[in-house]
């Protein structure tokens, strides 16, 4: 296959940045697109030229690492990681445009590369339980429906990789706040800071500059792991329900 990329290139977060254009050949339909990126580096480098900075890691769809912006679309055609995407799913000859996740609260770090930290604290600020359940047969013998326990592991599935953001266009960051915040509340041990992971999560998502949520679905239609937008209504009763019984005392 030949191809020509036009990649959005950035020094740094105080850079202005802007797009080139590469021409690349030889690329199998079976190589996935990171391996694409990694034959164009290759070719950067032996002409002394710096190479696109991209993030990766575990490239088996798990980590959520591989954020690339993709024609218009994170993640790129399908509905998958980046590092999942094969070449079979582009033609010979097209021309494919390759950007970061744009957001105020996803800085640039270099071309491809952002600063994804804000969910950290997001994570931090709540996304967690004080219940000691000793070993995993202990967690093991306190009941949980099924039904109950498969919504949780449906929340659980986020990576976090930030594509519900990218493809929003308030960049809000809800689909993974509620996804977090549904997979401790539906389970016994996350019901100790239930009244308050859900106000301290929230405040840390406007803190960070994320957009608000105006139920257009993006998120859940590009999501990788198909997080569904019912976690975001469970998030706000989760929220209002908190800030009811804060006021009421």
């Amino acid at each position: 296959m030949k191809l020509t990329l036009k990649i959005w290139r950035q020094k740094n977060n105080s850079d202005k940045g802007g797009f080139a254009t590469y021409p690349v050949d030889g690329i199998s339909k079976d190589m996935s697109f990171l391996e694409m990126l990694d034959v164009l580096n290759d070719q950067l480098t032996e002409k002394g030229e710096d190479p696109v900075h991209f993030d990766h890691d575990c490239r088996e769809g798990i980590c959520g690492m591989c954020s690339l912006y993709i024609n218009g679309k994170p993640h790129g055609p399908l509905q998958t990681t980046t590092c999942q995407l094969h070449m079979r799913s582009f033609n010979d000859g097209e021309t494919i445009t390759i950007e970061p996740w744009r957001a105020k609260a996803f800085p640039v770090v270099k071309d491809l590369v952002v600063d994804r930290s804000a969910f950290d604290r997001i994570i931090q600020a709540g996304g967690y339980v004080s219940v000691n359940t000793g070993g995993v047969p202990d967690a093991n013998e306190i009941p949980v429906p099924k039904t109950v326990a498969d919504l949780a592991m449906d929340a659980a599935q986020c990576i976090g990789c930030g594509a519900c953001v990218a493809a929003c266009k308030n960049a809000s960051a809800m689909l993974f706040t509620s996804a977090k915040i549904s997979q401790l509340a539906l389970l016994p041990q996350g019901q100790v800071e239930r009244k308050t992971r859900a106000e301290k999560m929230v405040a840390q998502m406007d803190a960070e500059g994320f957009g608000a949520c105006t139920n257009t679905g993006a998120c859940e239609a590009e999501c990788p792991k198909g997080i569904s937008i019912t976690n975001i209504a469970r998030m706000n009763r989760e929220y209002f329900s908190a800030v009811v019984s804060s006021e009421s005392l």
